[in-house]
């Protein structure tokens, strides 16, 4: 069952890459790993930084895919992604926290990108 999640994770996030990359995303990084977090994309669009979260699932029994990313995992994500700012000598650029919400039903997927789905406070 371990596994068969996280390939479903797997898949997701390689359609939410080709996706955001379709709508003109420069990908800079995928599955960037802090001590803190895991950032799922991180891409540029125009002069915006995107810290992308992608959530993927097959049904919405357990609510909305976008629901599961919970204030204290935005806490983690904002806290990765200002390692990543630090580490780039970037900390002036303009950032935006996107989610990407993935439903994958028999291989096909749909996807809904929700830009500025939480602030860094």
């Amino acid at each position: 069952m371990h596994n068969d999640r996280k390939n479903l994770g797997r898949r997701g996030e390689t359609a939410a890459t080709a996706f955001v990359q379709a709508r003109g995303f420069k990908i800079l990084e995928t599955n960037y790993q802090t001590k803190i977090a895991e950032i799922d994309i991180i891409a540029k669009d125009k002069s915006c930084i995107c810290f992308i979260e992608v959530k993927t699932r097959r049904s919405l029994k357990k609510g909305l895919p976008k629901e599961s990313v919970t204030p204290s995992k935005q806490k983690k994500i904002i806290q990765g992604a200002l390692f990543y700012l630090k580490e780039k000598n970037i900390m002036d650029s303009r950032v935006r926290f996107d989610v990407i919400e993935v439903l994958e039903n028999k291989g096909n997927f749909c996807i809904n990108l929700i830009k500025n789905a939480f602030q860094a406070y």
